[in-house]
């Protein structure tokens, strides 16, 4: 199984990078046009500096309804209760864009409690602080907490078609607390590199750095998305401290305006000095499909190799998970309807006596609402 979770990994990626074909992704320089005056020649026009950006205030609520037909939620982040109204998050963004910027980005809410691994503190307000700056058109520093660069799915309810969330995302980074760079290399390609402390909950607990990259690629309707995060990951135990690497392969291609497919691909290891070697593969299909400007269907089917048991606890293990969602939109609300069935090859679940089973399947309804 392990060699087969790194073949498919090997032939999707190869297949993705042979795809891609070339166009320019413009890089806007922020300097406007400025017209020569009636009483002065064009020659002599002086440029005039570009006008700062305003203060940007955007934000979200959400609130969900699950009943779990095993009355057991799925081991996946942001849905753990069954047969109950449960408020999801709070989300206030103050942002501003230009040479200099910043993000404040504030939450509340047992989904903001859940991501930064802060439960039952005041550090759960803050979901990203980080200031940036644009050392050319072409560099730009961000020094802070930044959402992480790897996976497809992020925390934010309204991004995501499907709001229940994959077991690659739950089980990936949520936030990098650090300094990383950004790299437009052409009109094409950019690159990030990174340092930053350990992720999550853990930045006060585990010393030394984790060290991040990024490839990208856009062209038109395709865009693709390389990354990389590598690090020690727990040193409670002096004699086994644990490292880990993983690889990330993400992208979106636009077929037409109404129909769009994603695919995310990642392979983690986790290694100490004492302990063996062990992994988890995972691959996942993202569809959807505007039926009009009121409703959109989005399908994600998710397939995890599990061979050493670190996502289900159970070794020689593997998960297919299909998740099929609604979004109705009405002005700034977006109610989201979504049935999801999860199997597995051997017991990674309970069912509703609380005994292990194979299989775990769910009914959600979901309301979002965005300004």
């Amino acid at each position: 199984m392990k060699n087969l979770s790194k073949t498919l990994f090997v032939i999707t990626f190869y297949f993705l990078t042979q795809s891609l074909s070339a166009q320019d992704i413009a890089i806007s320089t922020g300097q406007p046009e400025i017209p020569a005056s009636e009483n002065t020649p064009a020659a002599e026009a002086e440029p005039a500096e570009p006008e700062p950006s305003k203060l940007q205030i955007s934000g979200f609520v959400d609130a969900y309804y699950q009943y779990s037909f095993n009355k057991n939620p799925f081991p996946t982040s942001f849905t753990e209760t069954h047969n109950s109204i449960t408020p999801g998050m709070a989300n206030v963004v103050f942002s501003k864009e230009g040479k200099f910027g910043f993000v404040a980005d504030l939450a509340v809410g047992p989904r903001a409690e859940v991501a930064n691994g802060y439960s039952g503190t005041t550090l759960a307000l803050i979901k990203q602080l980080y200031i940036s700056y644009g050392v050319t058109d072409a560099v730009t520093l961000t020094l802070g907490n930044f959402g992480t660069h790897v996976g497809y799915e992020v925390i934010d309810a309204p991004a995501n078609i499907n709001y229940s969330t994959s077991y690659m995302f739950s089980n990936g980074p949520f936030y990098h607390t650090g300094l990383k760079a950004n790299v437009a290399l052409s009109e094409k390609f950019g690159a990030m590199v990174g340092i930053f402390d350990d992720t999550d909950s853990k930045i006060d607990e585990v010393s030394g750095k984790h060290f991040g990259a990024q490839f990208s690629y856009e062209d038109g309707g395709l865009a693709a998305y390389v990354n990389y995060i590598g690090g020690k990951e727990d040193d409670t135990n002096p004699q086994d401290e644990i490292f880990g690497n993983q690889v990330d392969l993400t992208a979106t291609y636009t077929i037409s305006d109404a129909f769009g497919l994603g695919l995310n691909t990642t392979y983690k290891t986790v290694k100490g000095k004492e302990t063996a070697e062990a992994n988890w593969f995972g691959a996942a299909l993202y569809a959807n499909y505007a039926f009009s400007d009121k409703f959109t269907l989005g399908l994600r089917g998710e397939y995890i190799g599990d061979e050493d048991g670190l996502i289900s606890g159970v070794v020689d293990n593997s998960i297919t998970s299909l998740t099929l969602s609604g979004n109705i939109h009405l002005g700034p609300i977006t109610l989201i309807p979504e049935f999801r069935l999860d199997s597995a090859a051997k017991d990674a679940f309970l069912n509703a006596d609380d005994e292990p089973s194979k299989t775990s399947s769910a009914l959600i309804f979901a309301a979002v609402y965005q300004f």
